[in-house]
């Protein structure tokens, strides 16, 4: 168990796509997830707080992180991450709009995060010049063009995968710490109360 919920680690772990998850665990109408306008007045309505400069998948995902994330207690990958938010990740070959990136989400903390790497240094670039006009229009979240990983890409690089565990995430759960505070490797770093 942690902190009061039982968590069946034995059964088949669920594998539901971001999109699906909004729809079927989150209530939001399928009808909203293309429509820009309709998502921010939605984000509103829920109290989920989102910039209307933001493209349309980080409101996705921002509404996920609200609606969605909480809710997932029994381990629960979560795969189909939209582009906007995936920038190192390769385009999904059934929806291009989509990535071959996980999450992996158990007592409604994200656990690990995997992707297929982005090896197209055209998409690359594109999609890092996407990245510093969300910068120059206000996302701080949105990072700077890295000419040196672009030239990298352009003398090729085979099809790589990765995935990162947070170590302090799963310690938690293993020892019900209710905060992440209880965990942190470097005690000296520890906030004070």
């Amino acid at each position: 168990t942690y902190q009061g919920n039982t968590i069946d680690f034995e059964s088949k772990w669920a594998r539901i796509p971001l999109l699906t998850s909004l729809e079927q665990i989150g209530g939001v109408d399928p009808g909203l997830l293309n429509d820009k306008e309709k998502l921010l007045e939605f984000a509103a309505s829920k109290g989920v707080k989102v910039t209307k400069t933001g493209r349309l998948g980080k409101i996705i995902t921002k509404l996920f992180d609200a609606l969605v994330e909480p809710k997932l207690i029994q381990p629960t990958f979560i795969i189909g991450y939209p582009v906007e938010v995936s920038p190192l990740s390769r385009r999904s070959s059934t929806d291009p709009e989509l990535t071959d990136r996980f999450e992996l989400f158990i007592a409604g903390r994200e656990i690990a995060n995997g992707f297929s790497e982005l090896n197209d240094p055209e998409d690359q670039k594109g999609r890092f010049l996407q990245q510093v006009a969300d910068k120059e229009a206000g996302d701080e979240e949105a990072h700077w063009m890295d000419e040196d990983y672009i030239e990298a890409l352009e003398y090729g690089m085979p099809p790589t995968a990765g995935e990162g565990i947070g170590i302090d995430r799963l310690v938690m759960l293993l020892t019900d710490a209710p905060s992440i505070r209880e965990v942190i490797l470097f005690p000296h770093m520890k906030m004070k109360e």
